[in-house]
């Protein structure tokens, strides 16, 4: 099996190469790889592994789950052809932990972030005469607690609610064929109040005379065009769509806003041109969408809209944080939606760009989270940030996240409840995002001990099972009201970390439910149990209909999609087998009506 499919659909380019595939591979428990300069051409590898499966998989090729912290791998390759060698980049998805590249015996670069993707430039180390390239990476990955492992288990196997862990190349690996001056990054914001979208165009390379050119596409009809000359390498231009005669006459009516309900995109096509002809050429999209906070309501396109979200882990039984194909992320959000789910909180992961385009293109919100280290440091400050910085930069194009989520259950920040540095840190973080991204709300810490934050995120799982009666009346007294809910604690932690209120912000359940259900041979646990599907059902309206009749919920996050690993408490199982009737589940999520607004 192999992942064909072009790994990054906001920013298309038509000359690439998938180095997807066999590669060979060493394990280097000794850590001798760079005294014997394994990364030699000369030099070949042990073993084979199926990039971009990680060794830990069953669809690697090798599926052992003992610990190895260093890895390296080798691909030798062919440029194609068509390819121009003055101008070539080499694109990782994501490699975990931390990556030196090779090509043809002389290092590249490094990059070091889990769960980000990069690029180099390997112009200048290809062997233009040579038929074959030699690419060699060296993976280090740590079983380190000040790293952002997310979900990823520290210790020898999965526990509690920690997984199988993730070592080495886990996304798509690609070449791309450019000039020496191209397009570098594309960013728009859009202004649905003004009917305008700013286009922010990075160049590289750029040469005197050149020009950027733009056509904007809504449903095969061509809603702009227009081009401005690149005076400098950063340009921005604002385009007025609401004032296109095409586009008043043939969408205005019809409706041109992104929703899970209309999830309209505008196809664009981006030129850099000199006298002489195409320098460079982009295919991009985005999605005309207004998301932010107002009279403790959270409003999407100006109109309140009540979020019915699910947790989603992004993990799959044969190969664990990559999915198996590009379908399976397609299979995942049609199921959701399948059950009246709107969305879904992407949990302690940056998911795959592939995820994120189906999502744009299906009409699915997404909650954009990162991964968490698990012990607070001056490194885990560094790589934490750090890896904000590229997630913002890579995903910010995406219509259909609206929140990012940088801290989860204080995981990292044990003591932020009333350590001042703890404090001190998450609101830098949460200033920080704003600072990069003026779009989207920030939660500064999912579950409790809140400090600076534009949605209060609130976990409970203290609903209990069905014959403990007074345990589900303490559940439905803690979320019915705004006192009672402020007031409660959850792993006996307050709601807000000392010197911090809620201010207006609205209010979501974000964790709850998680009831077990175990079918076929997984076993494992959930916060309650059920035997049947018909005492699955029951149990999952008692639950949810109590959160509709919430005064203030202004929407929900339900644990959780699909079992994963030793949890069976998902909606599915781990290979997505419906545990029950998916349109049963709907019924539920739909027939109850708080007095909010729910969307259809």
């Amino acid at each position: 099996m192999k992942r064909e499919e072009y790994p990054r659909p906001q920013f298309v380019r038509d000359k690439w190469m998938n180095l997807n595939g066999e590669w060979e591979f060493a394990f280097d428990d000794e850590n001798i790889g760079l005294i014997e300069r394994w990364y030699e051409s000369s030099k070949t590898l042990p073993e084979r592994i199926n990039v971009p499966f990680v060794y830990q998989t069953k669809l690697s090729g090798i599926n052992t789950q003992e610990n190895h912290e260093i890895v390296w791998y080798k691909k030798r390759f062919v440029i194609p052809a068509n390819f121009d060698k003055k101008g070539i980049k080499l694109n990782f998805g994501a490699v975990d932990f931390e990556a030196t590249v090779f090509l043809n015996g002389q290092i590249v670069g490094r990059h070091t972030g889990g769960h980000t993707s990069f690029s180099l430039d390997i112009s200048h180390f290809v062997q233009i005469d040579a038929e074959e390239q030699v690419l060699t990476v060296r993976v280090f990955d740590p079983r380190d607690e000040r790293i952002p492992r997310g979900k990823q288990t520290w210790n020898e196997t999965p526990h509690s609610i920690w997984y199988t862990n993730t070592t080495g190349i886990w996304q798509t690996v690609w070449l791309e064929n450019m000039d020496t001056s191209f397009i570098e990054y594309v960013q728009y914001t859009t202004n649905i109040d003004e009917g305008s979208v700013k286009m922010t165009v990075d160049l590289a390379g750029r040469q005197e005379n050149q020009w950027i050119e733009y056509e904007i596409m809504l449903k095969d009809n061509i809603v702009a065009v227009g081009k401005w000359q690149a005076t400098s390498n950063y340009n921005e231009v604002t385009i007025q769509l609401s004032q296109q005669k095409v586009f008043r006459t043939a969408f205005h009516d019809s409706g041109w806003y992104w929703s899970p309900e209309n999830p309209n995109l505008f196809d664009v096509s981006l030129i850099l041109r000199n006298e002489f002809g195409v320098v460079d050429k982009v295919e991009s999209y985005f999605g005309m969408r207004k998301i932010h906070t107002e009279k403790g309501m959270v409003y999407l396109n100006n109109k309140p809209y009540y979020q019915r979200l699910v947790l989603d882990q992004g993990y799959w039984p044969e190969s664990l944080m990559t999915a198996p194909n590009d379908n399976a992320f397609k299979k995942d959000i049609e199921l959701a939606k399948q059950m009246g789910f709107n969305g879904c909180r992407k949990h302690q992961k940056v998911e795959d760009p592939r995820f994120l385009y189906w999502a744009d293109k299906l009409g699915f919100l997404v909650w954009g989270e990162s991964p968490s280290a698990h012990y607070f440091s001056k490194e885990s400050v560094d790589f934490v940030t750090n890896e904000w910085k590229e997630i913002i930069r890579r995903d910010y194009n995406h219509p259909s996240i609206i929140t990012w989520v940088p801290f989860n259950e204080s995981w990292g920040i044990g003591e932020v409840g009333r350590n001042k540095q703890q404090q001190h840190y998450t609101q830098a973080l949460y200033h920080l995002l704003h600072a990069l991204d003026t779009t989207r709300p920030v939660i500064s810490n999912d579950g409790w001990e809140l400090t600076k934050t534009d949605i209060t995120a609130v976990h409970n799982y203290q609903h209990g099972q069905k014959n403990e009666t007074k345990k589900f009346e303490q559940f439905k007294l803690a979320i019915h009201t705004k006192a009672a809910i402020l007031a409660s604690q959850s792993a006996d932690r307050a709601i807000y970390a000392d010197g911090f209120n809620n201010e207006g912000e609205p209010i979501l359940l974000t964790e709850f439910g998680g009831i077990g259900y175990k079918v076929g041979e997984q076993s494992g646990w959930g916060y309650t149990t059920v035997t049947d599907e018909a005492e699955f059902l029951s149990e999952y309206e008692r639950i949810v209909k109590e959160v509709f009749h919430s005064e203030v919920l202004f929407g929900f996050c339900y644990t959780q999609l699909y079992d994963v690993e030793q949890e069976i408490n998902g909606l599915l199982a781990y290979d997505r087998e419906p545990k029950c009737s998916l349109e049963k589940i709907r019924e539920i999520n739909t027939q109850y009506h708080s007095n909010m607004i729910v969307s259809d």
